[in-house]
């Protein structure tokens, strides 16, 4: 055990933050100085008053030690950050401050990051001193934080015009009130919790701005350097932009701060006060958000921002007797004893909440990537194209071409349709996506990271389609250099190879990719990964992760006799073939397609087109239960394909190696009483349909190659890839799965979300220090009760239906589909319900006016409802504050409990 430090332990002693505590060895007070102090430096600190300025020559008179080694001293302990530096005196000669540990010391340590490198322990010491002084004095502050701390300033340009503020409450009053003596430096916050594990992806960096006697400690230390007004705006907005709180410090009075921070809400301490103790008057300003909900359309933007949880999404409709819905209001210490079972320990995980429990718009949730639909929806009628395809693009990279191949979930989950007819959503969409193909100017975001720079990590996507691609476009927006690895000589995967032109033409797809190359995205084609080039290999030209979304490229056989005779294939191969040469007479004769999803519906079609006489289409399911969509079905049997529901092929007749005919059998039922796939068939009751063509399109398979070997990833029985549920991590931790090869077959949409988490989990990874999970957007959003709403008034117009292009379907392979006209996209738009809304709860709220910068709709203001909350003190007068109001709440938990009793 190592020697009790006597000057350490009275140093810890003196500066500590919790009243009335004996500090030892074992505290943080104790060890934290332990590993940088010397004695020496201790001396002179131990001669210094807390907070009281000094100069060198008064701190040497003393500490009894000479001038010159009295400078050295407080040079090496302003390096270390035990004592900072204040220049505002009448002489403005160089005075010496020794802070308490919070704000001060404790954080000045963790900001030296070669240091806390060198001494972890310091990041621990800086938590737990941000921590325990106030876990029992937390619930007894005043609104405005008494002089304790940090403390939020809103947004500016959120503070209406018209209500009277404090000058204090602006940015701006602080910002001319330090001239132009601005410095910027690291967090200190993003730095602790990434040296403990436990950042949250929100990245070290110039993100802090000292100002007066801050900025030159700063430089001086060589925590940061000088900057510009103009610079300091630019951080500021950019902070607003990713969703970092402002806030200053609050321990200097009305008159004197040192520094705005740009906080990130799963890391930040300060914010802590009003997430983990449940009390947000240590840190709110003087404003609280509210939502006019007959402007909200429920994107949830404010909700993915809020740093308190207090934005979350509703609805807007009554329920069946009349009444708006009640939402709980978080209990606050106000009048209430307070105490461990009050605080929310897993604060960083539920502020990530999405929406409450009574559910929201059921187009939102049903949507797998949660794309906001009621806003780009409001957008459209409004003719705001170009700002609604960029609220689609905030969760979907390629709007126009699920405009044509999007299974349309959010149209069967949407709440008009328990009155008449959902609403057009997907057609609205790809109206929205067609202006953009349309246009000169296209809709490119904007690559940089959180400093307005880009990462140095290389990225590595392998297989370009939709779920590739779309964890390039969300790695590249965040500012990664991103390179797709692609065996075919296109980008696109199953979108070019897989679906047929009359369903999505190959312009659309190439229009959308051609956004990705434009943002920067390197793509490498003719590349396997796994035959020429390795994993190994590519880490070793410096990629960081790896997203393999090769997807489902290969199909599947039925395994009855004769399937290997010549004029049999999957529909995977016939597919892809067919849209690389559209060749009309690649077939001839009768074609028998077997299968009765949608892939066996676009084999079907594509197979007229190729020549095929005539052709049918065998699957197993009824067809009520038949997989295909119902319109694609139509537009089949419209273009002359007959399907034959309820039979199985039974064998493949060939003559001379040659297929003659396909025996199909009765199928009596395709799944178990606990619904797993178990066709029962009657074998003696048959048909024989004659043929010259069968194609296969019962399914996909994933062709792995040799892309895993000498990896620890680990495959499922059906082939997929083992990942984590919510990370998309496999058992190597550097490579992450997605779409098909994680999920089996799914649609476009599925493997587009499955990129974009992909992408966040990339993003963490890479940088070490950071979970994958704290503080991660789960993304689980709740239907509102469509059977228990009421709904009064709406448009009566019907859903509208987009033209055709002229033309015969069946002999054509450009897609006929036309989109709406701008009339049609007005009367659509008005059917909407607008069934959901964000709600904020006032009891969390701390009004950093941040949901008000992400609204496109103007539907979320701030107020100024707690004007108390602008009063600042001196930390040294906190008790002045503390103690009366201290009063007043025993007082009132007093009455309250006798009132019970």
């Amino acid at each position: 055990m190592a020697e009790q430090r006597e000057l350490i332990l009275k140093l810890g002693q003196k500066i500590t933050d919790r009243i009335g505590h004996t500090v030892t060895v074992d505290d943080p007070e104790y060890w934290g100085l332990a590993g940088v102090v010397t004695d020496e430096m201790a001396e002179v600190a131990l001669s210094m008053k807390v907070r009281v300025p000094a100069t060198a020559e008064e701190i040497s008179k003393k500490c009894g030690k000479s001038l010159e080694r009295t400078e050295e001293l407080l040079k090496e302990m302003s390096v270390i950050g035990l004592i900072e530096y204040n220049w505002e005196n009448a002489k403005h000669e160089k005075q010496y401050i020794l802070p308490m540990f919070v704000p001060g010391c404790a954080e000045f340590m963790v900001m030296n990051t070669k240091q806390v490198e060198e001494h972890p322990e310091i990041a621990d010491f800086f938590e737990q001193m941000a921590r325990l002084p106030l876990e029992k004095v937390t619930p007894m502050v005043p609104p405005g934080g008494a002089g304790i701390g940090m403390h939020v300033i809103p947004v500016e340009k959120a503070i209406p015009t018209e209500q009277k503020s404090a000058s204090v409450e602006h940015i701006s009053h602080w910002l001319k009130k330090y001239q132009d003596k601005y410095a910027v430096g690291q967090c200190s916050c993003r730095t602790q919790q990434r040296v403990r594990g436990e950042g949250t992806g929100d990245i070290e960096g110039e993100l802090c701005i000292g100002v007066g006697d801050m900025a030159d400690y700063l430089v001086e230390t060589n925590r940061g350097r000088y900057i510009t007004y103009d610079e300091v705006m630019e951080i500021l907005e950019r902070a607003e932009k990713n969703g970092y709180v402002h806030q200053i410090t609050n321990i200097d009075g009305q008159n004197k701060i040192f520094a705005i921070c740009n906080c990130a809400v799963g890391v930040c301490n300060a914010l802590r006060t009003s997430q983990l103790f449940n009390t947000p008057n240590m840190s709110r300003s003087a404003y609280r958000a509210s939502v006019n909900p007959q402007d909200c359309v429920a994107c949830g933007r404010c909700v993915e921002v809020c740093p308190a949880g207090a934005a979350k999404l509703g609805q807007k409709l009554c329920t069946k007797d009349g009444g708006k819905i009640e939402y709980p209001k978080h209990e606050l210490p106000d009048n209430t004893k307070w105490g461990p079972e009050k605080w929310d320990k897993n604060y960083r995980d539920n502020i990530r909440i999405n929406c409450y429990d009574t559910g929201t718009a059921p187009c939102k949730t049903a949507c797998p990537a949660h794309v906001p639909v009621q806003g780009y929806v409001k957008m459209a009628a409004q003719g705001r194209y170009m700002d609604a395809l960029k609220l689609i693009k905030h969760e979907n990279p390629f709007p126009a071409v699920c405009g044509a191949i999007c299974n349309r979930r959010c149209e069967d989950a949407c709440t008009r349709g328990t009155i008449d007819q959902s609403v057009a959503i997907d057609e609205i969409k790809k109206f929205i996506a067609e202006q953009e193909i349309n246009s000169a100017n296209r809709f490119v975001p904007k690559v940089e990271n959180h400093e307005g720079k880009e990462f140095t990590e290389k990225m590595a996507i392998i297989g370009a389609g939709p779920s590739g691609m779309s964890a390039a476009y969300y790695l590249r927006e965040k500012g990664y250099p991103v390179t797709i690895f692609e065996k075919e000589q296109r980008a696109g995967g199953m979108l070019m190879n897989g679906i047929p032109s009359f369903r999505l033409e190959k312009s659309v797809i190439e229009a959308e990719i051609d956004v990705l190359r434009q943002m920067g995205i390197e793509f490498k084609f003719g590349v396997e990964v796994g035959k020429d080039v390795t994993i190994q290999q590519l880490r070793e030209q410096g990629y960081k992760a790896f997203y393999v979304a090769i997807g489902a490229q290969g199909g599947r056989k039925t395994g009855v006799p004769g399937e290997d005779a010549e004029g049999v294939v999957t529909g995977v191969e016939f597919l892809r073939k067919a849209n690389i040469s559209e060749d009309a007479h690649a077939l001839s004769g009768d074609t028998v397609v077997i299968g009765g999803g949608n892939v066996a519906i676009d084999v079907s079609r594509m197979a007229l087109r190729s020549g095929s006489t005539k052709v049918s289409q065998y699957c197993l399911e009824s067809r009520d239960i038949m997989p295909a969509a119902a319109d694609e079905v139509e537009e089949a049997e419209e273009e002359g394909i007959t399907i034959g529901c309820g039979w199985g092929p039974k064998e493949i007749l060939t003559e001379n190696g040659k297929v003659k005919a396909v025996v199909f059998k009765k199928c009596l039922s395709v799944f178990d009483e606990e619904h797993r796939f178990n066709p029962q068939y009657d074998e003696n009751d048959t048909i024989t349909v004659e043929c010259e063509n069968v194609i296969l399109s019962i399914g996909q398979s994933i062709e792995w190659g040799g892309l895993l070997e000498g990896s620890k990833v680990e495959l499922n029985r059906n082939n997929t890839a083992v990942a984590d549920a919510v990370t998309l991590q496999t058992g190597e931790e550097d490579i992450f799965v997605g779409g098909d090869v994680y999920t089996g077959p799914r649609f476009a949409i599925d493997a587009i979300a499955a990129g974009k988490e992909a992408s966040v989990s990339m993003h963490r990874f890479v940088h070490k220090g950071h979970s994958l999970t704290l503080s991660r957007d789960r993304r689980q959003f709740i239907e509102l009760d469509k059977d228990n709403i009421k709904v009064e008034t709406f448009d009566n117009a019907k859903r509208q239906v987009p033209g055709k292009k002229s033309g015969v379907s069946k002999d054509t392979f450009r897609d006929l589909r036309s989109t709406f006209t701008e009339e049609q996209i007005k009367t659509e738009a008005a059917r909407c319900l607008g069934c959901g809304a964000s709600v904020v709860d006032p009891n969390k709220c701390i009004g950093c006016g941040l949901c008000t910068v992400q609204c496109e709709f103007d539907a979320i203001h701030l107020n100024r409802e707690l004007p108390e909350c602008s009063n600042m003190w001196k930390s040294e007068d906190k008790m002045k504050a503390v103690l009366p109001y201290a009063l007043k709440r025993k007082i009132k938990i007093t009455f309250s409990g006798n009132k019970k009793k």
